[in-house]
């Protein structure tokens, strides 16, 4: 674990956090509704009277739709600053300072579910992340996983004609480190996130201990195709593998 790279990442978040909450509002932003919250729903099941630990809740939209569909939902995030985002906008809701790859304000095997959406590619401790979860979830729990598809990285990808689609590499895919992106969108810091191959996905939560009971990578669904902004979105949407999701069982 480099504590360095933890407090540039914690620094970083703070500072994208007033934007993140535009990014996301209160129903997600487009790829996760057209995409992924799809599958993380279907993953997670019914949630009513579950102990849910929503890890890495940033400004706190999917802590607000957990409790809305009957869980006992609490959040953490290791920037105060989107912590107090978050309580300003749902302040029904628990959320706590925290890091995922300690969760120290969580007890052992506390909570039922576990879900992370979009966080594992910004942690930079991976390996203490999936142990982490391991120890709070209670033995039979599960944690549904959303992160963004380490092989296809949106920051590469080129539209080409028809429907191809190229990704540029940079440097070796099976090479782990820290990556930076411009900014994009409203945006105007760039971005840090860390790369690593899928198969070191697979090895962490293998080795926290947790069994992998189910995987996708979410595509958009032909009934949600109105709800793509224009077709360039659509298009997009039908043919690049921008996440994938993990359901795992302790």
């Amino acid at each position: 674990m480099n504590r360095d790279e933890i407090r540039e990442t914690r620094e970083f978040w703070d500072s994208v956090a007033e934007d993140w909450r535009i990014q996301v509002g209160d129903d997600g932003d487009s790829n996760r509704r057209l995409n992924s919250d799809p599958v993380l729903w279907a993953f997670a099941g019914d949630v009513r009277g579950r102990k849910v630990l929503d890890a890495g809740s940033g400004t706190g939209y999917l802590s607000r739709q957990m409790l809305q569909r009957g869980a006992m939902v609490r959040g953490v995030d290791f920037s105060a600053r989107m912590i107090a985002i978050a309580q300003a906008h749902y302040p029904e809701i628990d959320f706590r300072v925290d890091s995922c790859s300690e969760l120290g304000t969580v007890a052992d095997g506390e909570v039922d579910l576990i879900v992370s959406n979009y966080v594992l590619m910004d942690t930079p401790d991976l390996e203490g992340t999936a142990r982490a979860f391991y120890r709070v979830l209670r033995a039979g729990g599960e944690a549904v996983l959303v992160f963004s598809h380490p092989c296809f990285p949106q920051g590469m990808a080129a539209s080409g004609k028809g429907d191809a689609v190229k990704y540029g590499w940079r440097h070796s895919y099976f090479e782990r480190r820290k990556m930076v992106d411009a900014p994009w969108g409203h945006f105007k810091s760039h971005f840090i996130w860390f790369h690593r191959p899928l198969s070191e996905y697979f090895k962490a939560f293998r080795g926290a201990g947790f069994a992998v009971e189910d995987f996708e990578e979410p595509r958009i669904s032909e009934e949600r195709y109105h709800l793509a902004e224009n077709e360039k979105r659509l298009r997009n949407n039908r043919i690049r593998p921008y996440s994938v999701v993990f359901r795992l069982k302790k």
